[in-house]
């Protein structure tokens, strides 16, 4: 497929960002072309394209703001989804329009899949440059179709074998308090919603929640067929924390204790230089670009994972999300 496939009329050119290809930029340079009116038509050209590429960057579009952003996504899917079983603190600015992350502007958020420590997830995911920062925080987005075959047989193999098992602490102390992970404050809800996925469920003190969960290492795209890595195990595990953190946060709470932390799916820690073999591998595979005004990434969550760069001064990158995938084996 070219990028003729994606952009079928004059008012718009595209080219690749890197030499896969991988990521394609598809720039308007008619002023005032509405994004939303442009994808009317257009979507399963749009999901050809993204079965190709894996991430999209639409650029000088007219998208004026976070409604017009919910819009132009809902024209690619009309259903947009909420948060639930949250990972990050995100604020809803439009209807399904969430802040993408809250996390200090000092810190790098590595490279990871949306959900996939959970047993759905969306398929597809939308970013909009609300408020680009003046310096760095860039949307770097890494190609499985490279990463996975880089990934030694031996490691894949036990992944794929055992699964990955997340272990989350939930309470105003630790991680998110669990009212905000679950979107409500009735236990109730919480122990039907864990034991529907297959979650593992304790209550601890002072109004804490302890979950554990074995997830897939590996997952299927369901366009396309192909195997790809699928997991938040690099991400969650311990060894993702600065070590003076990770060693107050042990001798205070013990390793079971920690705000999150992953396993092969058997219970075995997962080694550190395995976790620092995956996050190395994404970063060489990644795609990174500066964003501009009114950008829009859509990103195939299965093909494509993403990071974020640390940044000073103001920024605001809002997401969207589609097109929910459940994962055929909660809890294995």
């Amino acid at each position: 497929m070219s990028a003729a496939a994606v952009v079928t009329d004059g008012a718009v050119t595209s080219r690749p960002l890197d030499d896969e290809p991988f990521l394609l930029e598809v720039r308007a340079h008619e002023p005032g072309l509405a994004l939303d009116a442009w994808i009317a038509g257009r979507r399963e050209e749009l999901r050809a394209g993204l079965d190709r590429y894996g991430a999209l960057l639409l650029r000088g579009f007219d998208v004026p703001d976070p409604e017009a952003f919910g819009r132009a996504a809902r024209a690619v899917s009309p259903e947009l989804l909420g948060y639930l079983e949250r990972a990050a603190t995100r604020t809803e600015v439009a209807d399904k329009v969430f802040t993408s992350t809250e996390l200090s502007a000092d810190q790098w958020i590595p490279f990871h899949h949306e959900m996939s420590y959970s047993h759905n997830w969306p398929s597809l995911l939308y970013f909009y440059g609300d408020l680009p920062s003046p310096v760095g925080g860039a949307t770097p987005v890494a190609s499985e179709r490279t990463v996975l075959p880089r990934i030694p047989a031996d490691v894949r193999e036990r992944f794929e074998r055992h699964g990955v098992r997340y272990v989350r602490n939930y309470g105003p102390d630790l991680d998110q308090p669990w009212q905000e992970v679950f979107q409500t404050t009735d236990r109730a809800e919480v122990e039907a919603y864990c034991r529907q996925s297959g979650t593992d469920f304790e209550w601890t003190a002072d109004d804490g929640l302890r979950t554990s969960a074995v997830r897939q290492a590996v997952s299927r795209h369901p366009r396309t067929g192909e195997t790809v890595w699928f997991n938040h195990a690099h991400l969650f595990h311990v060894s993702n924390m600065p070590p003076e953190v990770a060693e107050v946060l042990v001798e205070e709470y013990g390793v079971e204790g920690l705000p999150r932390n992953a396993y092969y799916g058997d219970g075995e820690p997962i080694e550190d230089e395995v976790a620092d073999l995956i996050r190395g591998l994404y970063r060489e595979a990644s795609v990174s670009f500066p964003w501009e005004r009114s950008d829009v990434l859509i990103v195939d969550n299965f093909l494509a994972a993403h990071a974020r760069a640390p940044f000073t001064g103001d920024r605001r990158i809002l997401v969207a999300m589609s097109d929910l995938h459940t994962d055929g084996v909660p809890g294995r």
